[in-house]
């Protein structure tokens, strides 16, 4: 995974990268608006994803999620945590942030 000196950089950088479409978690599916795509759990993988910690202000942690669809849609979603964070299925989460675990440990 690259590093980055902001959240801008680094969606800049995917954006360049092909990651073009803005999806949001919705209670059990990703959507992107700009295409009326709903992704379910299975049918996306989490390609790469970076946190960015804001310790003067908590409430603008977020991490930034690169996803491919199983059909080849690539976006990206932002999802804050903490305070900021969003109301998800708990499978959805599990998902998620399964991945930002994996480097934690």
């Amino acid at each position: 995974m690259k590093n980055y000196d902001s959240f801008v950089d680094a969606l800049d950088d995917l954006r360049k990268r092909g990651y073009g479409n803005d999806f949001e978690t919705d209670s059990f599916c990703l959507y992107c608006g700009d295409l009326d795509l709903r992704l379910n759990k299975e049918e996306f993988h989490v390609d790469e994803f970076y946190r960015f910690e804001e310790d003067s202000n908590p409430d603008n942690n977020a991490v930034i999620y690169a996803i491919s669809s199983s059909t080849g849609v690539k976006g990206t979603i932002v999802d804050g945590y903490g305070a900021a964070s969003d109301n998800i299925s708990v499978e959805m989460a599990k998902k998620l942030h399964y991945h930002s675990a994996m480097t934690e440990a």
